[in-house]
């Protein structure tokens, strides 16, 4: 893998791409994808290594997956600059439910992707209950960075101690962002998040950006007619 240098990182912010469609229509599909996932201010966040998601977007994000038939009428999620994430829900048979923590990991390699966060005050819920909601809260945190995906409450997830973890691999892998190629690559393997930070009204994650040389030339290519 190869890491994408300055000088594409700066052409990000040019982009134009209703011509980059017009002008290079073998890439229209991975376009579309890309397009429907980042604007060009998210993509040069994400080429430079850091990307801020504000909580409202995660919320809405959270609030899209939920159905009428969900076991909680809300989730939210509030975040804080000395790094906690608070989550608030109000469940149809568990009433009102608050979790202050800490994200301990969120990482998307090629390898895994999974959440980790740490509960530092309440104790969690049955283990039922929490597999659902933090199926949702990992949808909403990933969507910005890699488009929404299927979730539900059989994604693999563990409850040690106050740890939680959920692998949301498979999930992703289903999406439209795992599913679509780009010269033969996945756009799936493009990206990495290496972690997440909680900061005051939404979450900084530590990205990067990778490609084969093949293709690190076939974007130079579209950047250049999208100009």
């Amino acid at each position: 893998m190869i890491s994408m240098p300055a000088d594409v990182s700066a052409r990000l912010t040019a982009i134009d791409w209703s011509g980059v469609q017009n002008a290079v229509k073998d890439y229209g599909p991975a376009l579309k994808v890309l397009q429907s996932t980042w604007d060009r201010e998210s993509l040069r966040d994400i080429a430079q290594g850091k990307l801020f998601v504000p909580d409202s977007t995660i919320n809405a994000a959270i609030e899209r997956s939920m159905t009428e038939d969900a076991p909680v009428k809300s989730i939210q999620i509030q975040s804080h600059e000395n790094g906690r994430m608070d989550i608030a829900l109000d469940g149809t048979k568990a009433g009102r439910v608050e979790l202050s923590g800490t994200i301990e990991a969120f990482v998307h390699n090629g390898d895994q992707s999974y959440l980790v966060y740490h509960v530092r005050s309440k104790n969690i819920p049955k283990h039922g209950l929490m597999s659902w909601v933090f199926s949702r809260i990992s949808l909403g945190m990933a969507e910005r960075l890699v488009g929404s995906f299927p979730v539900n409450a059989s994604m693999p997830m563990k409850i040690r101690g106050n740890r939680v973890s959920i692998d949301y691999r498979a999930a992703l892998a289903a999406s439209s962002f795992g599913q679509t190629e780009f010269r033969g690559h996945r756009l799936l393997d493009m990206i990495e998040i290496k972690g997440a930070v909680p900061r005051d009204g939404g979450i900084e994650f530590q990205t990067e950006l990778h490609m084969p040389a093949d293709m690190k030339q076939s974007l130079l290519a579209i950047l250049q007619q999208g100009e």
